[in-house]
């Protein structure tokens, strides 16, 4: 298991291209309506907070456990994004 260190980066990486990517749609694609990518960046960030917020957790029974939920959920969560992504153009 990585450290914590490594998934907050990870949550932060992962999150932040995935925001960045949004963003290069809306300049390539000015022409459309921008609500539901503004949607994406907004489940992005609140994505982003729920996750820190459990990796601070200091009530954890099993820590390796729990951080290996997190790091799946952050995969699950970060596909689901990206597929929202996919569907804006």
């Amino acid at each position: 298991m990585s450290s914590v260190r490594d998934l907050k980066k990870d949550i932060n990486y992962v999150l932040g291209d995935i925001i960045e990517a949004v963003y290069v749609w809306e300049y390539e694609n000015t022409d459309k309506d921008t609500k539901k990518s503004e949607a994406i960046i907004d489940e992005a960030i609140e994505t982003f907070d729920e996750l820190i917020a459990k990796v601070n957790s200091r009530d954890v029974e099993n820590a390796k456990a729990h951080f290996k939920a997190i790091n799946k959920e952050l995969e699950e969560r970060g596909k689901a994004l990206i597929e929202k992504i996919n569907k804006l153009g």
